[in-house]
């Protein structure tokens, strides 16, 4: 019973206007970074492979995540026990992705990729079948 008052509290506090900053988001951020911040691992890998590919994504974003770790919990402590109170301004999320599952969600990577760090626009390619 308390399992599903608990996670029915957590669903109502993380439910909230889409990119509104408030108290409750704040507070529900940090709980969640505390919790789910071994997601550091497989997310970091994931966006570090669609940016860079495979055989540069894994190693780099296994390191990447292990790095993470600790700040994402950290950081969720601060979230946690600051969260009425709006600092940063505006209860803006500390660390990017704001929640350790948004590296899975969407299809695209938190990371930039190779052209775009030179400062170069992509281009999307021609397939060779079709031009």
């Amino acid at each position: 019973m308390t399992r599903s008052l608990t996670l029915a509290a957590l669903i109502l506090l993380l439910a909230s206007p889409a990119g509104a900053q408030t108290a409750p988001r704040k507070f529900g951020r940090g709980l969640a970074g505390m919790t789910t911040s071994v997601l550091e691992v497989p997310g970091n890998i994931v966006a570090e492979s669609r940016a860079r590919g495979y055989g540069e994504g894994i190693p780099l974003g296994f390191a990447k995540g292990l790095g993470m770790i600790i700040p994402r919990t950290l950081v969720g402590v601060w979230e946690f026990l600051s969260a009425p109170f709006p600092l940063p301004a505006g209860y803006q999320p500390i660390l990017s992705p704001e929640f350790p599952w948004s590296y899975f969600e969407g299809g695209h990577a938190e990371t930039p990729t190779k052209s775009k760090e030179r400062g170069h626009a992509e281009t999307p390619t021609k397939s060779k079948r079709h031009p």
